[in-house]
């Protein structure tokens, strides 16, 4: 039995490249109580389970490789971006954490959210962002760890990177939910290239209580998982 996903890249920088995947599904009894399995064989780090949209407002759920997710940045920027895409009026994504409102400004998408729905991470904070790149993935075998530092402190920019072993992921390419979080516990607005140079913006609402999160996502492609 074979079905079919689309897959945007989430983050994307400026030119369009890098990005991390996420695997878009409507939920349906050919994927009921399959989710898991249907997220581990994907192997994306989320996929993300669309169960309704009702005049504006979207209901999803969101699985990793190892387990479901209350709430993850990615997802949920990809899903408004893809949905926007069809010519759906998105205007809010509720996933089991809560609901997340959606802002479209120019070619980037924004959802908000409070750190609180947020997975917790363990933040490791460097001297210089060359130090950063320079991290072995495999110097993490659990957790969800995410290693940062200025890029310019004055400008707000952070190069940063993500292991997640607990979460079935060696290394994420663009983590939304920790920008939220680090966005929250600093303060202020964010711009971070994470991974291989995908770009995740943030905006501090209400000092940190809640946060914006988006970037710009790629054209959807379709594939068959069979």
């Amino acid at each position: 039995m074979s079905l079919m996903v689309n897959v945007v890249n989430v983050f994307v920088d400026d030119d369009g490249e890098h990005g991390n995947p996420l695997g878009i599904v409507w939920a349906s009894p050919q994927t009921k109580k399959r989710e898991q399995d249907i997220a581990t064989d994907l192997g994306f780090s989320e996929t993300i389970f669309i169960d309704a949209v009702d005049d504006g407002t979207v209901t999803a759920r969101i699985f990793t490789p190892s387990r479901q997710l209350r709430f993850a940045g990615h997802p949920v920027v990809g899903l408004a971006a893809w949905l926007r895409s069809t010519d759906e009026d998105v205007k809010e994504i509720d996933v089991p954490a809560g609901s997340a409102r959606v802002r479209f400004d120019g070619d980037r998408v924004f959802v908000n959210a409070l750190p609180q729905w947020c997975p917790e991470f363990t933040f490791t904070q460097l001297d210089e962002a060359s130090e950063v790149t320079a991290v072995d993935p495999d110097a993490y075998s659990f957790g969800a760890n995410y290693v940062w530092a200025w890029i310019d402190r004055e400008a707000g920019t952070v190069r940063s990177r993500m292991f997640a072993p607990d979460l079935g992921i060696r290394e994420d390419e663009a983590t939304g939910a920790a920008a939220v979080r680090l966005t929250a516990e600093l303060g202020r607005d964010l711009d971070i290239t994470q991974g291989l140079g995908s770009r995740v913006y943030t905006h501090a609402r209400y000092l940190g209580q809640q946060v914006e999160v988006g970037g710009r996502v790629s054209d959807a492609r379709l594939m068959e998982l069979t």
